[in-house]
């Protein structure tokens, strides 16, 4: 449904001498830098403390405790076999500050991603002969080809793990719309060029880039399921063949015969055990298949089932060597946000089994899609997948999240007859200076630019002497039909807009169609085309359950 007109508030707006503003210094009327309010960065929510200082001792079900989080987080928990917490969270990889959520929507939700990074999780690089092992060649990228959204209610009765195509087709903060395995990637350039300018070192260039490279892809992740991410979990190509190993290899079945060189996957038709290296192989191939990476991630997600049944296994459990080389793999290769509750976790599905632990895909509209400029991507529709993962966990979807514009026809002005004053009330950094830019290339008048020194703002609002004009309304609708209020000391021909952490119009991270008062190249899901003929859909199939006799052969 279309969004309201903009709403007028009576409220009281503080006087001119109380919401002082910070003014540009000096004869340039060029924007200057805001500092970082004291809260929170936007869109992050309070999170418990970690307990610190505290030894955790498990005296009771030890392997259940490991099989829990090995069935619930796949690949990347299972850690098993420790009976002191502290020892084995003290040599994981961590990373601190990213923008995660806390299972208030009814979910724990696990955003796992595989990387083809050529470090361990400590940043240290692989021997030669382990690159060889990965059998992935010399090119050295950032991109995230395998990207798993784990689903887990809080009662902890069953976990589901979504899988996200790595071409599909999303809108990425700050880039547009991408595949959204370059999220990751893309982002992390970007900043390491912005921080190299900026002066930082080495350790630090690494660090900021590649935490913002993190946050693009939780936010993408989030943006098109519509669900908020609770922990992020990174892994290794590295990870992947030390866990295959510490199993003694996984059973997997194949249709036919396959030789394709560019994975290295040569493998006989039926049931056999694949050991690290080949296993790789069998999740990474991609070309010669029908459906490619479809066919993949299908491969994916048998093998991680196989997986899951062989770590629950009491085969595994109970061989103290095997138990030991998993809790070394998980040390190795695998990086955690730094809130992680484990034993939390573990607790709340120490009885989980196989049969609760499923694998699925998200729905897609053309596997062979095309953009305009002639890129391959799979074309998805971001409210059916929403839909699609809410269901996962029998909560309803309300419909669209996207915001449309207002019916209400915007006011046809002159816009260099306006001054715009900028001020930011919210926690983003610099976020005035890029709103006032981003006026200013639609022919605005740049005003004046700084810091609200006011009281809070918890909602962005336009202030005007007559709310009711056309220059208000249409720079209003201009920054994506925000609150208009009044504002006697205002002079005719200029407005003012208070930025608060709600703010997502031109000039915000979160920013990337046109506004109803402004027009934009940005490419849309609406300028994809079907590659052939016609669309190739690919509903989404029947999960894979990890509770199964024996391996389901695949393509």
């Amino acid at each position: 449904m279309p969004s309201e007109p903009p709403r007028r508030r009576t409220r009281a707006r503080p006087s001119t001498d109380e919401r002082r503003r910070t003014r540009p210094t000096g004869a340039s009327s060029r924007p200057v830098r805001e500092g970082n309010a004291s809260r929170r960065p936007a869109g992050e929510r309070a999170r418990p403390q970690a307990t610190q200082g505290v030894s955790r001792v498990f005296t009771g079900r030890p392997r259940q405790f490991a099989a829990a989080i090995a069935a619930a987080l796949v690949l990347i928990a299972t850690g098993v076999g420790w009976r002191t917490y502290d020892s084995f969270a003290s040599s994981l990889a961590s990373v601190e500050g990213l923008n995660l959520g806390n299972g208030t929507d009814g979910a724990l939700d696990i955003l796992l991603v595989g990387t083809d990074s050529r470090t361990d999780a400590h940043g240290n690089p692989l021997s030669q002969r382990e690159l060889d092992a990965l059998r992935a060649g010399e090119e050295v990228a950032n991109n995230t080809d395998t990207i798993i959204l784990i689903r887990v209610p809080n009662d902890g009765s069953s976990a589901t793990a979504i899988s996200i195509p790595r071409d599909t087709y999303v809108e990425v903060p700050d880039i547009g719309m991408s595949k959204i395995n370059a999220a990751y990637g893309a982002t992390k350039e970007l900043a390491r060029l912005e921080a190299v300018e900026s002066g930082e070192d080495e350790a630090a260039v690494e660090e900021t880039s590649t935490k913002a490279g993190r946050d693009a892809l939780i936010e993408s992740v989030a943006d098109l399921t519509g669900v908020t991410v609770d922990h992020y979990a990174e892994v290794g190509l590295l990870g992947f063949v030390l866990l295959t190993d510490a199993v003694g290899g996984v059973d997997v079945c194949l249709n036919a015969p396959v030789d394709e060189p560019m994975s290295g996957a040569r493998f006989t038709a039926g049931e056999q055990t694949l050991q690290g290296s080949d296993a790789l192989s069998f999740v990474r191939q991609r070309h010669d298949l029908p459906r490619g990476d479809l066919d993949r991630i299908v491969r994916q997600q048998v093998f991680m089932a196989s997986l899951v049944q062989k770590v629950l296994s009491a085969k595994t459990l109970s061989n103290p060597s095997k138990v030991g080389q998993l809790t070394a793999a998980v040390q190795r290769s695998v990086v955690l946000d730094s809130d992680w509750d484990i034993v939390q976790l573990a607790t709340q599905m120490q009885d989980l089994a196989g049969g609760a632990v499923q694998f699925s895909t998200i729905p897609v509209q053309d596997i062979n899609a095309m953009t305009d400029y002639g890129e391959s991507v799979v074309q998805v529709d971001p409210d059916e997948v929403r839909e699609y993962v809410a269901g996962l966990v029998g909560a309803d979807y309300d419909g669209s999240e996207t915001t449309t514009t207002s019916d209400t026809p915007t006011p046809d002005i002159d816009p260099s007859t306006v001054t715009v004053n900028v001020s930011n009330a919210g926690s983003v950094s610099g976020l005035a200076s890029e709103v006032s830019l981003a006026m200013s290339s639609e022919g605005y008048v740049e005003g004046m630019v700084g810091n609200y020194e006011g009281g809070t703002m918890s909602s962005t609002t336009l202030y005007a002497a007559d709310p009711d004009s056309d220059e208000a309304l249409a720079v209003a609708a201009a920054l994506g039909d925000v609150d208009i209020d009044y504002d006697p000391n205002l002079p005719s021909g200029t407005v003012e807009v208070v930025l608060a952490d709600d703010y997502t119009g031109p000039g915000s991270s979160s920013y990337s169609g046109s506004s109803s008062g402004s027009t934009s190249d940005t490419t849309t899901q609406s300028d994809v085309v079907p590659a052939g003929e016609s669309a190739t859909p690919a509903p989404a199939a029947p999960p894979i359950d990890a509770g199964s006799d024996g391996p389901r052969c695949v393509n």
